[in-house]
């Protein structure tokens, strides 16, 4: 199977969720990609979240997020570590940390602080809210992010409190970031041979997923506002709808897709009626138009609707998560994954890495344990665990 990544080589000083996860996405495309953990603390942090663990110093969180990868148990704040560590930069072409803004500078882990070990050396830096400003000290999450960028005002019903998503995607987003960050600068530090240092920050990523609704604000003063059934601003239907048994979501983004929805519901008097009759109508009738798809979904189950506009109109089924997982679809293109785990004698079930080089879906592999790997690499430049 060919690997996009393979035979490069990545240092992580990385904890947690985004930082590794944007780690996990280059080793599963086939970079070499070495934890560097501490050993004194007990490695990344992750591998005491619980409430499930895989033997010691692992946990089924910490394998969401470090499939692939090697672990090393070395303190790079000692001298011989840094020694250790600065021999690992040598052979590298990224280092790439998720700390504070202000760590990158005070571990040594910046271009300045490496380019003399390595001029190509890539260092990717993931934080809270960037270096080089007044919050560079600050810790933060996912959640702060979504709240104080604006996403949580966008979200949940109309007449309840602001909500959140429901999984960390800003950390994921980010993380998605910061691989196609150093990824990118990597492809220019092989032609000049000159590195650079590569930011990206929870913030930063959370506000520029406002996207469309943020440039109608700044330019229109337009505000979006939450929408009952998570509705979308302007596009009508386009909506959870209930359905017999239970809901769905229904998305007529384009006039032949309403066309169809009615001729396939056998809805003529709906597709007849003026106050429907094109985009802005239907925007401007939400309220009598959402009753009435209330009306009309009602009559069959979620199953049934599907059956009948599934490839033909936008619409998908509102599922609990076990259902989504079940499936038959995420079977069908192969997005369940069994990994084997020396503490799992079944396996470990996880899910699948989303991209595919020729149409070969990355294989996984489990996370490792803490220093699994530390003679291996450091015995590869002739170095000692500290």
């Amino acid at each position: 199977m060919r690997r996009p990544l393979a035979g490069i080589k990545v240092l992580a000083v990385e904890q947690y969720g985004a930082g590794p996860y944007a780690t996990q996405l280059m080793a599963e495309l086939g970079a070499e990609v070495v934890k560097i953990e501490a050993p004194a603390m007990g490695g990344d942090v992750s591998r005491a979240t619980g409430p499930f663990f895989l033997g010691q110093a692992d946990s089924q969180f910490f394998q969401t997020f470090s499939r692939s990868k090697k672990s090393i148990a070395l303190d790079i704040k000692t001298p011989e570590g840094r020694a250790a560590f600065e021999d690992l930069v040598a052979q590298a072409d990224m280092v790439v940390d998720n700390l504070r803004g202000d760590q990158p500078g005070k571990l040594r882990l910046t271009y300045d602080d490496l380019k003399g070990v390595n001029p190509a050396i890539v260092c990717g830096h993931l934080s809270a809210y960037g270096r080089g400003n007044s919050r560079a000290g600050w810790p933060g999450y996912d959640y702060l992010m979504q709240a104080e960028a604006g996403l949580m005002s966008l979200t949940g019903e109309p007449d309840a409190p602001p909500a959140r998503l429901g999984v960390s995607m800003v950390d994921f987003m980010t993380g998605t970031m910061l691989a196609f960050g150093v990824v990118s600068a990597l492809l220019s530090a092989r032609t000049t041979g000159e590195g650079c240092d590569v930011d990206v920050s929870l913030f930063d990523v959370a506000l520029h997923q406002l996207s469309y609704p943020a440039v109608w604000a700044m330019n229109e003063g337009y505000k979006v506002q939450r929408l009952p059934r998570g509705a979308h601003p302007s596009i009508a239907p386009s909506q959870a709808v209930k359905t017999a048994d239970g809901w769905g979501l229904v998305m007529c983004q384009t006039p032949k897709f309403w066309e169809a929805l009615c001729d396939l519901a056998g809805a003529a008097e709906l597709k007849a009626d003026p106050r429907f009759a094109d985009i802005p109508s239907r925007h401007a009738n939400r309220p009598a138009l959402s009753e009435a798809m209330d009306v009309l979904f009602g009559t069959r189950t979620t199953a049934e609707w599907t059956a009948l506009l599934g490839g033909k109109v936008p619409f998908a089924p509102i599922l609990e998560m076990m259902d989504a997982l079940d499936n038959p679809f995420v079977a069908e293109v192969g997005m369940r994954d069994v990994v084997d785990h020396p503490d799992r004698a079944e396996g470990l079930a996880m899910l699948a890495c989303p991209v595919k080089i020729d149409g070969e879906r990355m294989p996984g592999a489990r996370a490792p344990k803490l220093g699994e790997h530390t003679d291996e690499v450091l015995n590869s430049i002739g170095g000692a665990a500290s």
